[in-house]
């Protein structure tokens, strides 16, 4: 009978252990690769290289470099997601601006914090494929949920919403994030991370907040 990689093991580590690793191992190199010389540039021995691991051991993981792309843009994705949640969830603040401060710091210190993790976030990943283009449109769906759950339970919804509503509000502000960090990835030398906080809990607040009622 043939257990399940779950139940075997090797020098006291699951199968499934080794492969978790092996991934993790896999995704940390890519951001290296992906980063200094490019995704178009780079090939999957460039990457098992960085790693010393076999093509073989990578094709187990992973079905193509597209993939792993893939799968890089993810876990950036989910830090900085999860490390928006953890900052509005731990914080006691009730003031808006004190928020939003706390919510644009701890998303740009995930995303912008490492350099090469932030060139693959907003660079590298635009344009690849048409496949890469929709996956990043479903994780852009996703952030829309996000503001539209966030800016109800943290600011009490958006006062004086725009004509397109909260989802268009969301929108632009998506943009906003993209265009700045996609920026401050390709210049140097990089404003400090603090400007970029400042400039989009203005951004934020002000979408939130809408403008003020004509007298």
């Amino acid at each position: 009978m043939t257990l399940p990689d779950t139940e075997r093991s090797y020098g006291g580590r699951s199968v499934a252990d080794r492969r978790a690793e092996r991934r993790a191992r896999f995704i940390d190199g890519a951001v290296t690769v992906f980063s200094d010389k490019g995704y178009a540039k780079s090939s999957i021995t460039d990457i098992c290289a960085s790693v010393e691991l076999s093509r073989r051991q990578f094709y187990e993981e992973f079905g193509s470099r597209e993939d792993l792309l893939i799968a890089v843009y993810d876990k950036i994705q989910d830090d900085a997601r999860a490390a928006l949640v953890a900052a509005l969830e731990g914080s006691t603040s009730t003031d808006p601006s004190e928020l939003a401060t706390a919510v644009m710091t701890a998303y740009v210190e995930s995303v912008g914090g490492d350099a090469r993790r932030a060139k693959i976030a907003f660079v590298e990943i635009v344009g690849v494929s048409e496949r890469v283009e929709q996956h990043r449109f479903e994780r852009r769906a996703n952030w829309i949920q996000l503001y539209e759950a966030a800016t109800h339970a943290v600011f009490g919804g958006i006062e004086n919403p725009p004509r397109g509503g909260s989802a268009m509000s969301a929108i632009a502000f998506i943009g906003a994030v993209n265009g700045l960090v996609h920026q401050w990835t390709i210049v140097e030398p990089k404003a400090p991370i603090a400007d970029l906080v400042e400039v989009l809990s203005r951004v934020l607040l002000g979408l939130v907040k809408g403008p003020d009622p004509v007298a």
